[in-house]
């Protein structure tokens, strides 16, 4: 009986060793703010609200050197992103997000510079910039190893039974100089909507002027299989960072409808942000003529965000 028991002791220990050798690396990471909102003329209530993120994650390297990571959010309380990352080095990195992810189009939607909310955030019913289908459970790959400074991606949604026939497929390219400059172009089929694929292209680029401005354009096109439906949107923004703590942004977008009973959404956007440390403070004021193409209808919004990254 002696002897079993050491041999079972001996196996045990011996696990715990290659347990403890492959054991992954543990992190966790968060954040919280406290915010204030308001519109124009638009009764919101009690402007003041608590946001807190945190992010569970882990990692671990394989034998044939791939890093398989996971990565786990909760915001207020609710999980907000769960996605998996494969980076295989030279091969490019896999991501699937069952939770929160993003396609190609989506992440280049707006890529005009600002410090604080795109020119038509924060006024409620305002027409985003033209993106692409972003769902659970789908996949996003890119590499940035087979030219300097060339980035390559793909994204792919399968098709949900519910609501749509066909899946969505995008991809893009990004090319960064050493002078400071982007451009990338990314376009893609949504077909979130059975009823209705939508085929979108959006080009875009920024440059960094004299170390302290950035300069940057977002052009876009959706078109759409429903009649009258087309959309164009065109973005402009610069910031200019004062200092290594403070950062100022201006920016401005237009949204033009092939419906000829809407007007172009018009708006505008400043922005300040200063740094200290882990604290962020951010204020933006934004102004939007004709909101989602209806005439008269202008509403101006602001935000104001203090947070802390720990």
């Amino acid at each position: 009986m002696n002897n079993l028991k050491k041999v079972g002791l001996t196996a045990l220990a011996g696990a715990l060793v290659s347990v403890s050798a492959n054991a992954a690396d543990l992190s966790v990471t968060g954040g919280a703010s406290i915010n204030f909102y308001g519109e124009e003329g638009k009764e919101t209530g009690n402007g003041w609200t608590m946001s807190d993120v945190i992010t569970f994650s882990a990692s671990q390297e394989l034998d044939n050197g791939f890093v398989v990571s996971v990565a786990h959010t909760l915001d207020d309380n609710t999980v907000d992103g769960r996605s998996m990352t494969i980076d295989m080095g030279d091969s490019g990195t896999l991501v699937f997000s069952g939770i929160d992810g993003s396609s190609v189009l989506g992440s280049k939607d707006d890529t005009t510079p600002t410090v604080g909310e795109e020119a038509w955030g924060d006024v409620t019913g305002a027409t985003a910039a033209l993106g692409g289908a972003a769902n659970n459970d789908m996949f996003h790959y890119s590499n940035s190893s087979l030219i300097e400074g060339l980035t390559l991606a793909a994204a792919y949604v399968p098709s949900e039974a519910a609501t749509e026939e066909e899946s969505s497929f995008d991809y893009g390219a990004e090319y960064t100089t050493d002078g400071g400059i982007t451009v990338g172009v990314a376009m893609g089929e949504n077909n979130a909507d059975a009823d209705a694929s939508i085929d979108t292209t959006i080009v875009y680029g920024n440059m960094v002027v004299a170390d302290s401005f950035t300069v940057g354009f977002t052009s876009s096109e959706a078109d759409s299989e429903t009649a009258n439906s087309d959309v164009d949107f065109q973005a402009y923004g610069v910031s200019y960072a004062m200092s290594e703590e403070m950062s100022l942004s201006v920016n401005m977008s237009s949204h033009d409808y092939e419906l000829s009973t809407l007007q172009d959404q018009d708006a505008l956007g400043v922005s300040v942000a200063y740094v200290m440390g882990s604290m962020t403070f951010t204020a933006n004021h934004n102004t939007v003529d004709n909101i989602a193409g209806t005439g008269s209808d202008d509403r101006s919004g602001y935000n104001l965000n203090l947070a802390f990254a720990f």
